[in-house]
């Protein structure tokens, strides 16, 4: 339902969404932090000026996506607002995109491979931090399943988590785990390609071998052509 005059929508359904917009507000405003109790429920309601049926609707709203933990018989704090909506999003896009043209997964690894090619130079600005014995672990396991025609999903994405864990941010991590599960969510449905054990290892190495010279260029090539590999499946149906 939308005024004449302004075309915004009016009614409950957009008193909520300001109620909830309020009370994100007061979070930043009073400088709380994840894991920082809110005000009680009778100190929201005289703060937002709202009654408690609404405040109540509001907050479990905010509870779905993280931004609030109601902890019943404790109270509400700020939440840690994790990525699983997103992550949720994402794999029923991707799982719509198996039984299409695959745009959407195409979509998907491409923000991935722009996130992670141009991470590059950061990461050798952080070798010094970099547990190149751990990404050794990781690719010699990969390489001994390799050789008994299996993957090794979790050594792979370990690589990734060892590679880009020096830089500090864990936002860049919770965003690749994301992109990570949910293309390996959708893994068996998808056809093969030059993805064989043995090529994604090989890709992998190429990789560390490359960051072990330092040799920027190097890095950059190798993980182009893992993503090469990993595109082909989703080129063409």
């Amino acid at each position: 339902m939308a005024t004449p005059a302004t075309g915004r929508p009016t009614g409950a359904r957009a008193n909520q969404r300001a109620l909830q917009e309020s009370i994100k507000r007061l979070i930043v405003d009073r400088g709380l932090t994840p894991g920082s109790p809110l005000p009680t429920e009778f100190e929201l309601m005289e703060a937002l000026e709202v009654s408690r049926h609404p405040l109540r609707e509001a907050m479990k709203a905010l509870e779905a996506v993280g931004i609030v933990d109601i902890r019943h018989g404790y109270g509400t704090y700020v939440g840690s607002v994790p990525l699983s909506a997103l992550e949720a999003g994402l794999a029923f896009r991707g799982a719509l995109s198996v039984r299409g043209d695959y745009a959407d997964i195409r979509n998907l690894l491409e923000v991935r491979e722009v996130l992670e090619t141009g991470l590059v130079g950061r990461v050798l600005a952080a070798y010094d931090r970099i547990d190149l014995a751990a990404l050794e672990d990781a690719v010699s396991a990969m390489e001994r399943q390799a050789r008994q025609g299996r993957y090794a999903p979790e050594q792979d994405w370990r690589f990734h988590e060892t590679l880009y864990r020096p830089l500090g941010n864990d936002l860049v991590l919770d965003l690749l785990q994301v992109f990570w599960k949910v293309f390996h969510a959708l893994d068996a449905q998808l056809p093969r390609a030059d993805d064989t054990p043995e090529a994604t290892a090989s890709w992998h190495r190429a990789i560390l071998e490359a960051l072990r010279a330092r040799d920027e260029a190097a890095v950059r090539s190798a993980m182009n052509e893992h993503f090469r590999g990993i595109r082909a499946r989703v080129t063409t149906r």
